[in-house]
C-alpha cells in the first residue's frame, strides 16, 4: 500500500478529487496544511486522515519552516507527496528531499504561463487552448518533468473565471489519474527528465496527452 501526504493551503479541492478517487493501493495518510483555517483540514478530518498544521508565521525563514514541514511529512513515512494548492515556494533542500516523488499541478500547459495568474495570461495572450499540467516539482518553478496534461477550449467570452473553472475541472479528473499511474508504478523518468507512462494510450486531441483511464 503506497502512503501519500497531501499538502494544502485552502479548500484544497485537488486534495478532495485524489481522496475520492479511491485509488486502490494508495492510502492518504495525511493532509497537512501552512494555515489552521485552510477549509480542506476538515474535510480531511471528516474522512478519518490526520492532519497536521505547521505555520509558516511561525518561522524566521522559509528554509527553518522547510525543515519543520519535511519533519511532519517525514513521521508519516510517504512514498509520494502531492502539493494540491500549497501557496508557499519551497527550498531547493526540501525538493530534492523528495526528488522524483513529489507532484503538483499547475494550471497552464507548462512550460506555458508558469508561474501566478495563468488564466488571465492566457486570455491576454490570445491562445486557443489552455489546460492543466501535473508535474513532478523541481528546484526550478514550474520546470519539473512533465507527466501529464489535460486540454480545454478557450471559449468566446471567457474571462478569468470561466476559464478557470473549465481548467479546475480537467485537474479533477487528471490529478487522481496521475496519482494512480504513480501507485501502480507506470511512471519512468529518463535521464534527460522525459517522463512516460507505462500502458496509457494517447487521445486524439490538440495535442497528445496520456489517455485517462479512471474507471
Amino acid at each position: 500500500m503506497s502512503r501519500i501526504v497531501i499538502l494544502i493551503s485552502g479548500r484544497g479541492s485537488n486534495m478532495q478529487a485524489i481522496v475520492d478517487a479511491r485509488i486502490a493501493a494508495a492510502e492518504v495518510v495525511a493532509v497537512i496544511s501552512n494555515r489552521a483555517d485552510a477549509a480542506g483540514l476538515a474535510f480531511a478530518r471528516e474522512r478519518g486522515i490526520e492532519t497536521r498544521v505547521v505555520d509558516h508565521r511561525s518561522f524566521a525563514t522559509r528554509a527553518a519552516f522547510d525543515v519543520a514541514l519535511a519533519d511532519e511529512i517525514d513521521a508519516f513515512a510517504p512514498d509520494l507527496v502531492v502539493l494540491a494548492g500549497f501557496m508557499r515556494v519551497l527550498t531547493d533542500a526540501f525538493v530534492l528531499h523528495y526528488r522524483n516523488r513529489l507532484l503538483n499541478v499547475h494550471p497552464s500547459l507548462l512550460p506555458a504561463f508558469s508561474g501566478l495568474d495563468t488564466h488571465r495570461r492566457a486570455l491576454e495572450a490570445g491562445v486557443r487552448v489552455h489546460g492543466a499540467t501535473v508535474h513532478l516539482v523541481t528546484p526550478q518553478l514550474d520546470a519539473g518533468p512533465i507527466v501529464a496534461q489535460a486540454v480545454v477550449p478557450v471559449l468566446p467570452g471567457d474571462d478569468p473565471g470561466t476559464l478557470a473553472a473549465r481548467v479546475l475541472r480537467e485537474e479533477h479528473r487528471l490529478y487522481p489519474q496521475v496519482v494512480r499511474w504513480f501507485v501502480e508504478g507506470r511512471v519512468d523518468i529518463d535521464p534527460q527528465g522525459i517522463v512516460q507512462v507505462r500502458g496509457a494510450a494517447c487521445r486524439e486531441s490538440t495535442m497528445c496527452v496520456p489517455q485517462l483511464d479512471v474507471g
